[in-house]
């Protein structure tokens, strides 16, 4: 059961990147348009209100960057923009829900798989989209909300865990890699419908990739996979998610009537 304690304006972090404007008030002044600019291009994130429904979107795209800084060509989701993001949403009396959007082609494996642990354990509900591609790492991201969405024309990309760089050629070095690997497996496993060795198959699958192994889905394959809850929109992800709210909220209601005060 959800409990929050009760913090007022505790949401919004005192500074950019992370600072998403308060849009529910419905001003228009220059420094609210400046903030909102400010918070979509720097972490690509919004926070809007429809109702009494008060979502902050999160987008994942391009390349995830994790210790080491990418190229400036590259596009890039910064783990150490979006961690602050997800502890706030969780410890904010005003926000009601997350929604993730995904389009990325994977990137550093340990800042994913820690992105994708803080999102599966928040209590606030949360939903994914992944619309183009959540391939590589992307995929404990896609699964890693209460309720999962793909549209049909995005595919999901499945593969062994990978190395750039120099690599020792020592048995502890394979060891790392199907420990690690084994650390995706039972994450999406656990977070999803599908079962850990039909993921290991699709992981290992060859004649699907030039110059690798591993596994192609479409939409539709992967919601039959069981690796994605639902097809759909985004429409149908927001809809998804005030729906878990209303439920959430009336949950709670229901927990301070029946639970004695003192």
């Amino acid at each position: 059961m959800k409990s929050k304690n009760n913090k007022k304006n505790n949401f919004f972090l005192p500074s950019p990147p992370w600072q998403s404007p308060d849009l529910s008030s419905g001003g228009n002044s220059d420094c609210d348009e400046s903030s909102a600019l400010n918070s979509i291009v720097e972490a690509g994130s919004i926070t809007v209100k429809k109702g009494e429904h008060l979502i902050h979107c999160l987008t994942v795209i391009g390349q995830i960057e994790g210790h080491y800084i990418l190229p400036a060509q590259n596009k890039t989701t910064k783990y150490e923009h979006v961690i602050p993001q997800l502890v706030a949403i969780e410890e904010s009396d005003e926000v009601d829900g997350l929604i993730m959007i995904l389009n990325t082609v994977g990137g550093d494996i340990e800042a994913g798989l820690a992105i994708a642990e803080l999102v599966s354990g928040m209590k606030t509900p949360t939903v994914s989209l992944v619309l183009g591609g959540g391939h590589s790492i992307g995929v404990p991201l896609a699964v890693s909300t209460d309720r999962s969405f793909i549209t049909p024309s995005a595919t999901m990309t499945i593969h062994p865990v990978r190395m750039n760089g120099l690599v020792l050629g020592v048995p502890q070095t394979l060891s790392y890699f199907e420990q690690m690997q084994e650390r995706i497996v039972r994450f999406v496993s656990d977070n999803s419908g599908i079962s850990p060795d039909r993921f290991r198959e699709m992981m290992l699958a060859t004649g699907e990739l030039v110059m690798d192994v591993g596994t192609v889905l479409s939409g539709e394959a992967a919601v039959n996979e069981g690796l994605i809850d639902s097809l759909g929109s985004l429409s149908d992800a927001l809809n998804c998610l005030y729906e878990m709210i209303d439920n959430n909220s009336k949950s709670n209601n229901d927990f301070d009537i029946k639970t004695p005060k003192g």
